[in-house]
């Protein structure tokens, strides 16, 4: 009890075969093997080195502008 025997996947791939038909099925499978090729080759492409790339500023910075406050007198409690 729990567990598939050969006759329920039997009954699976039968029932798939049906859906999918000869044809279908084989497109699937190959569009499968397209995808894992491309991964591969974007993963292969990704272990290359990056080169850096320098962005500089078009303009110097400007230091901010200072505002200046002015004197609090302390109060103390009478």
């Amino acid at each position: 009890m729990g567990g598939l025997s050969i006759w329920h996947w039997l009954i699976v791939g039968i029932v798939v075969m049906l859906l999918f038909g000869k044809g279908r099925f084989s497109d699937l499978m190959g569009d499968v093997a397209k995808g894992i090729k491309s991964f591969k080759k974007g993963m292969a492409e990704e272990d290359e080195p990056v080169r850096e790339r320098r962005v500089e500023a078009l303009d110097k910075p400007r230091p901010a502008a200072t505002v200046e406050k002015e004197p609090v007198e302390e109060q103390r409690p009478l």
